[in-house]
């Protein structure tokens, strides 16, 4: 038989009755498997082609086309300034309540968007999986990198808004590749469970839209974290949106102190939910295939 050509070697067995070794068995993983990180460095262009396919794909034969980057947090901040800063008054720490919020969501755009590509990433790839082996985890890792363009696209907007009312960032803003990678890297971490227990359940695929609903409203994107009792705060820091978001108000808008603790358990939460995610992710990937 032919054997694929990076198949993981301790996969590989030779028959105890055939020691010159023309018959070579694959055998299951059982159990918690490695996470194999040498071998995710070993496929790195498949990572880049699955990333650069995702990009091309997701506008493919929309009138729009990237706009749609933009367009999802402007409206949204727009409803959120009618109704949240005008109409309900919501504190805004001395800035425009548009600049305010839209600063918030555009993380928080990004992260949304990328989780609901990165749970779904592996039914959609259902054809891919099944025919070929490579490590599994990097089909929810390239929907997660390809929504960076998004991120981008709408931060040349939020430049254009702190222009327009007068807003100058302070020098935090050289945080900012350091908190996006915060929020890359709690989308994966988040989107690794996700993608893993969607194979098994499909129920996630219409459970998320109601999730990240309510992840909304439990992350300060229309108000401030100040409107939290500081004794909560460390319980509420435990949502890892809730450090990016906060973090990135702090770098552009500079009006108060950086969040510190706020940031360093919502950092500690992110790590956690990705070694755990990885490992899930890994036991269950002997079973995509039979399943997806």
């Amino acid at each position: 038989m032919t054997v694929p050509e990076r198949l993981p070697s301790d996969l590989l067995a030779v028959p105890p009755g055939d020691p010159g070794g023309r018959t070579i068995v694959i055998r299951p993983e059982t159990g918690w498997v490695p996470l194999r990180l040498r071998e995710l460095w070993e496929y790195r262009e498949l990572l880049y082609f699955l990333t650069w396919r995702d990009i091309k794909v997701r506008y493919k034969q929309t009138a729009l086309g990237a706009a749609w980057a933009v367009i999802q947090p402007f409206f949204t901040m727009v409803v959120f300034s009618v109704f949240f800063g005008r109409l309900a008054k919501l504190p805004s720490e001395g800035v425009p309540y548009p600049v305010f919020t839209y600063c918030a969501l555009v993380p928080w755009t990004y992260f949304a968007t990328a989780l609901a590509q990165s749970s779904n990433s592996l039914v959609d790839h259902a054809r891919l999986i099944t025919k070929v082996y490579f490590p599994r985890v990097l089909v929810p890792a390239a929907a997660v990198l390809a929504g960076l363009v998004d991120l981008v696209i709408a931060f040349v907007v939020l430049v254009g808004m702190l222009l327009w009312y007068g807003v100058v960032p302070t020098p935090a803003v050289l945080l900012l590749p350091l908190l996006a990678l915060l929020a890359t890297l709690t989308a994966l971490a988040v989107g690794l469970w996700l993608s893993a227990l969607n194979v098994q359940y499909r129920d996630v695929k219409y459970t998320l839209p109601f999730l990240v609903q309510v992840w909304l409203f439990l992350t300060p994107v229309a108000y401030s974290s100040t409107l939290v009792p500081e004794r909560w705060r460390p319980l509420y820091a435990l949502n890892p949106m809730t450090g990016v978001v906060e973090s990135f108000r702090w770098a552009l808008l500079g009006r108060r102190d950086a969040p510190g603790p706020m940031l360093l358990v919502s950092t500690a939460t992110v790590v956690l939910l990705l070694i755990g995610g990885l490992f899930y992710f890994r036991r269950m990937e002997q079973r995509f295939a039979d399943v997806v």
